[in-house]
């Protein structure tokens, strides 16, 4: 009885750990669905920002102005760059969170297996043990009829 109680432990464990790398798996991708937001937000940023400049160079712009706007781009640009960056080492812990989920779910069906197995395996020994104190039983019953045979025909 005790491995079973012990398997029972292992399963509720893992059970919990299992939901613990679910929970973690959760967390990385709305990290990642988060900054993938914000990289979109900043390439539309940049793109009304090339198209308003495109559309207002057509008056005459003096350099200052022209070498502002191309410094604030390259900014901006730098900024999708590092985003970029983000959304790449958080798609690397999506992927991590992942493979811990299937770890964890795999160790925990193959508790689950094992104990489904224990209990076939004590449901058997059960059985025969049934079994061999029924043919016992029988035995003795039996034994006991041929006595009682026997002993009335002794008698008659």
């Amino acid at each position: 009885m005790s491995t079973l109680r012990a398997l029972a432990l292992a399963i509720e464990l893992a059970t919990e750990r299992r939901d613990e790398a679910g929970r973690h798996l959760m967390q990385a991708q709305r990290a990642y669905l988060l900054a993938q937001n914000q990289q979109e937000q900043l390439e539309s940023y940049a793109a009304g920002s090339e198209a308003r400049w495109m559309s207002s160079a057509q008056v005459s712009v003096t350099m200052g102005i022209l070498q502002h706007h191309y410094q604030f781009m390259e900014r901006l640009r730098s900024a999708i760059g590092l985003q970029d960056g983000v959304l790449a080492d958080l798609l690397q812990r999506v992927d991590a969170a992942k493979k811990l989920v299937q770890e964890a779910e795999a160790r925990l069906a193959g508790l689950q297996k094992v104990l489904e197995r224990k209990l076939r395996e004590r449901a058997l020994v059960m059985a025969r043990r049934e079994q061999r104190q029924t043919d016992e039983f029988a035995a003795m019953q039996h034994a006991r009829s041929m006595a009682g045979l026997h002993s009335g025909e002794i008698s008659s």
